[in-house]
């Protein structure tokens, strides 16, 4: 019974610390990763443009609702940027999907949106990666640009 208890309390102390790590915080450029061979084989087929909060635009000639997406993915095997670029890959397809549903051909004032707390930058979006788990947010608008 000892034994068993010593081996479960050394078990937790070895496991706990990865539990309990805080997500590693990246900012990482977005129009970098929309114009790469990665975002093309992801399905970002240039039908929609996305335009970071900040970041000039051309004219809106319509805004056609707001939207929010919450993508996850196993981080497991991945450096941290690998794992966060695909998941900004993700959010971004959904985002184009939305697009198209609505008829818009844009994507524009997008913000990062994790845990509901905004990041703004004309340049980067925001990505948490963890041990298990890299997580990207996104809240936009679609539009209609000329």
């Amino acid at each position: 019974m000892k034994r068993l208890l010593i081996t479960g309390l050394l078990a937790t102390a070895l496991v706990a610390p990865h539990a309990l790590a805080a997500d590693a915080r990246l900012e990482l450029p977005l129009r970098e990763l929309i114009n790469s061979p990665q975002a093309r084989a992801a399905g970002i087929d240039g039908s929609v443009r996305f335009y970071l909060a900040g970041e000039k635009t051309p004219a809106v000639a319509a805004r056609m609702g707001e939207d929010v997406t919450n993508k996850k993915t196993n981080g497991v095997g991945k450096s941290d940027v690998e794992s966060c670029n695909w998941v900004a890959l993700s959010a971004l397809k959904a985002l184009q999907e939305g697009a198209k549903d609505r008829g818009a051909n844009a994507v524009i004032d997008i913000v990062s949106y994790f845990k509901k707390n905004e990041f703004r930058s004309a340049t980067h979006y925001e990505c948490y990666a963890g041990n298990i788990m890299s997580g990207v947010a996104f809240k936009a608008t679609y539009a209609k640009v000329k």
